[in-house]
């Protein structure tokens, strides 16, 4: 492994100027997949630059929905009880990454940043409709994080610039959102599927009527069935899907088929269908494409179903994972 020179900086004005000055440098945050690859010999830096002394990317704010630092560990979101409760898409996915220890260095800005068609936060952050401040030589900007991918390993980041951290617009209270990650293992795997869902939805009927479908082990079937008769409307609706193309996709042709809708069983199964159409997935060591796409089908109505889960029971902070 070559030697390189590391840099610590305190801002990111200091970082970026660091970045234009120096010759075959790179950004580090956790460091968790950046010192991988230089120990396999795929990255060779001259220059190391930490963001982790950076308090302007280490901070959480929830005026005007919610702001979160590209510099905040994944430890740190699964224990932010505001996350938990209006953006717990995000809270799914930090907690199934990798282990304790990885969680506890890795951050938000490194994950989305590698671009890969199976980081996890990236499913949760396009559901919920994350924005990307992105800060460079000369200005900052701002743009939606499904413009922010290009490909695999491939970003709209150009030369010198960081991202600064990710913005999300507040959401109606009866909204929920959740993250399934679909693995060969319980941990420290990625994953072979990711669904994320964010549904806002209109009670016609009786919330108590609702919450009794779900204190239930029925199958997913079933609860849908009961839930028929309670008038449930998809006021909003998002849908990602992680690892069945070259990047992370939103399912917008899914989304626009629910949005407006009843919820049903049959909604649900065409809904799923929909979803697998839009995919392109393709066989890997992790998992054949044919098994992606009908994993998408069941994924799809289980995301959906415990975002719905979550606003009617709301206080409830178990949200145990049925085996519908």
């Amino acid at each position: 492994m070559k030697g390189y020179e590391y840099h610590k900086p305190s801002t990111v004005k200091e970082a970026i100027d660091l970045m234009g000055s120096l010759e075959n440098a790179k950004f580090i945050a956790g460091g968790t997949d950046v010192m991988v690859l230089i120990r396999q010999k795929k990255l060779s830096p001259a220059h190391l630059i930490s963001l982790r002394n950076i308090s302007d990317l280490s901070f959480m704010e929830t005026a005007n929905g919610f702001f979160i630092g590209g510099g905040v560990t994944h430890s740190e979101i699964v224990g932010n009880e505001f996350i938990q409760k209006h953006y717990s898409a995000l809270s799914d996915a930090a907690g199934n990454i990798g282990s304790k220890q990885i969680r506890n260095v890795a951050t938000l800005c490194g994950n989305i940043c590698n671009a890969a068609p199976s980081a996890d936060s990236a499913c949760p952050l396009l559901v919920l409709d994350a924005k990307v401040l992105i800060a460079g030589p000369d200005k900052e900007r701002e743009i939606a994080l499904d413009d922010f991918f290009l490909g695999p390993n491939r970003t709209a980041l150009e030369k010198g610039e960081m991202v600064k951290g990710f913005h999300m617009p507040p959401f109606n209270e009866n909204t929920g959102s959740t993250y399934i990650k679909h693995t060969r293992r319980a941990a420290m795997d990625l994953p072979i599927l990711g669904i994320a869902a964010r549904v806002t939805i209109k009670i016609g009927g009786s919330q108590i009527g609702c919450k009794d479908a779900f204190c239930t082990i029925d199958t997913i079937s079933n609860i849908l069935k009961h839930l028929e008769g309670e008038d449930l409307v998809c006021e909003d609706v998002r849908i990602a899907m992680g690892v069945v193309s070259p990047k992370p996709i939103r399912a917008k042709k899914a989304e626009a088929a629910l949005l407006g809708k009843v919820v049903s069983e049959k909604l649900f199964e065409e809904i799923a269908e929909i979803a697998a159409s839009e995919a392109q997935p393709r066989d890997s060591i992790r998992g054949e494409a044919w098994y992606r796409r009908d994993m998408i089908k069941v994924l799809t109505k289980r995301a959906l179903l415990k975002s719905i889960d979550r606003v009617i029971r709301p206080d409830d902070l178990i949200h145990p994972d049925r085996l519908w």
